[in-house]
């Protein structure tokens, strides 16, 4: 019984190293697939994109769409400003001509800031 205890843990012990490389190498295939999928993916997207450039009517409606290209004897018109005041993002609204004032003093706030950081105990979320 002691024999075959033994070889059990000899097993053990000659099978767990084999077996950790062996998951471990599956990973690396797993990963190194994933790799080639998303290159295949890429690639795939490169192509259509160069097949989309080899057609004429494409490279003039881009070239029409993005450098304003016009052809002989066209009236473009631009218009500026063409979406509704409410849809246009906060980035994009103009300045604001108007100075407006804090109402706190901002270094106080920066300095108590930075010193509550470093004084925390845990992360609060936010």
């Amino acid at each position: 019984m002691g024999i075959m205890l033994g070889l059990v843990v000899l097993a053990a012990f000659v099978l767990v190293p084999t077996v950790g490389t062996y998951v471990e190498q599956r990973q690396q295939i797993a990963a190194l697939q994933h790799d080639v999928q998303a290159t295949q993916e890429e690639i795939d997207a490169l192509t259509t994109e160069r097949e989309q450039w080899r057609d004429e009517a494409y490279i003039v409606a881009q070239a029409r769409e993005r450098l304003y290209y016009r052809k002989p004897g066209e009236v473009v018109y631009l218009v500026a400003d063409d979406l509704p005041a409410d849809t246009i993002t906060p980035e994009d609204r103009p300045v604001s001509k108007d100075v407006q004032e804090t109402r706190t003093d901002w270094m106080t706030q920066l300095l108590r800031s930075v010193t509550e950081a470093g004084l925390a105990r845990t992360v609060s979320p936010g």
